[in-house]
């Protein structure tokens, strides 16, 4: 590795960035980042991984603020500068004559962007519907499952409050019936996390709700064990799949879930509010959709894209999210994001006070990370690191989960974590 890095300016290879960066006059930031990718060509992604010198560049792709180091964008991540000049430049070409560049010429394109989605997510085109974030895809679902009262749904009390509150409120209206699974986290014992899961069926479950992330602590669920346990029994899969898609490498289909939900907005850097919902195909028949259309239970996905006068300028500019995404490549992104989160908790895991809550192991977790400071409270932590250190993270105090959430991104730098490094330290001790 100490030679890969020596020699990384210098190694040259034959991956062109020419197609993505074709549309741009070509600054300064854009020629390096070409240069970069050419020379990564014979680096492994786990080598890359700690190439410093590579990820600068891809940290010049971003408007990264100077004066904040943000370590929350597990919340909602940046768009890279490509994403955000196409978002704008649809945005005035939309405004020259709304009605018709935006539903003559700029809608024309979803198709093309759906199948570009489809073959990212391995899966139909049939299959997935475009909208504005995970939550709209998952209530869309959980609101149009034919469900009748005394039914039950299995969910987890990590799950995510607005999943947890459509679920409630179909509970409330309909006479449906939660039962909810207590998770004890970070787990790396699979049978534990199955089982409780699968300890919750019964007779007359009809639903069961997985998230693929924890979003309070990071922690990977495994998703495709449980579904098949379910499938055994009739049983619907629900994925919330907010945090995973584009975070670390899979394939939906592969989940063997009928039901998929992301926003586009986290992982795979596409403008703030835009979304992604699969449904199994066999499936959409039989979903109602959230907004009403001429024959609800007719077999096509759009049907689930029926929100009325939507902004075309941000939903289109996701089509040069996915082209960036490609650029770094999979497997380099998920090997990057894994080792900046162990980056800076195995720097802090050995100081007295302070509890990890999120796994080491990448099978586990991946760039989302959990900390607590034993008698202390999240957001005495989160305050100190903003006050003293202008790093931005959030405090958690979900059900059994408490500690400050610390979610560093592609554009993140090591020194970036060591200034982390030193207020958790220091906060630690004081």
């Amino acid at each position: 590795m100490k030679n890969n890095r020596r020699n990384f300016l210098r190694n040259a290879g034959v991956f062109s960035a020419t197609a993505f960066l074709s549309s741009l006059a070509q600054p300064a930031w854009s020629r390096n980042l070409e240069s970069a990718l050419k020379n990564a060509k014979g680096i492994s992604p786990e080598d890359l991984a700690t190439e410093e010198d590579f990820w600068y560049y891809i940290q010049q792709s971003f408007t990264v603020s100077p004066s904040l180091i943000n370590l929350n964008n597990g919340g909602v991540s940046p768009a890279p500068k490509t994403v955000q000049e196409a978002m704008k430049r649809y945005y005035d070409y939309s405004n020259e004559a709304p009605s018709y560049y935006m539903w003559r010429i700029l809608d024309q394109g979803r198709e093309p962007l759906r199948k570009n989605l489809a073959k990212m997510a391995g899966c139909d085109s049939e299959e997935i519907a475009i909208n504005r974030n995970s939550s709209e895809g998952l209530e869309t679902v959980i609101f149009g499952l034919q469900l009748k009262a005394g039914d039950e749904v299995v969910a987890a009390k990590q799950d995510y409050p607005n999943v947890i509150n459509a679920y409630k409120q179909r509970e409330l209206r309909e006479g449906l019936k939660i039962v909810w699974v207590n998770l004890e986290l970070p787990s790396e014992d699979e049978n534990y996390l199955v089982q409780q899961y699968v300890n919750a069926f019964t007779p007359k479950t009809k639903v069961v709700n997985v998230t693929h992330i924890i979003n309070w602590n990071g922690q990977i669920l495994p998703v495709k064990k449980i579904a098949q346990e379910a499938h055994k029994r009739g049983i619907e899969v629900v994925v919330d799949g907010a945090h995973s898609f584009a975070h670390f490498d899979f394939k939906i289909p592969d989940l063997d879930a009928d039901y998929f939900a992301a926003s586009l907005h986290k992982w795979l850097y596409a403008p703030i509010g835009t979304g992604m919902l699969y449904v199994r195909k066999e499936k959409i028949k039989g979903i109602f959709p959230l907004f009403a259309m001429d024959n609800p239970l007719k077999d096509d996905i759009r049907k689930f894209e029926a929100l009325g006068t939507r902004p075309f300028y941000i939903e289109q500019a996701i089509g040069k999210a996915i082209e960036f995404h490609e650029m770094i490549g999979s497997e380099r992104k998920e090997k990057r994001l894994h080792y900046l989160k162990n980056y800076w908790m195995e720097k802090v895991k050995d100081i007295p006070k302070v509890k990890l809550n999120t796994s080491l192991h990448p099978k586990w977790g991946c760039a989302i990370g959990n900390v607590g400071i034993e008698g202390k409270k999240p957001g005495e932590l989160d305050s100190y690191l903003m006050d003293k250190y202008k790093i931005h993270t959030v405090g958690i105090t979900w059900e059994n989960i408490v500690g400050v959430r610390v979610t560093p991104n592609v554009y993140t730098t090591t020194k970036n974590l060591d200034v982390l490094i030193e207020g958790i330290t220091t906060f630690a001790r004081s």
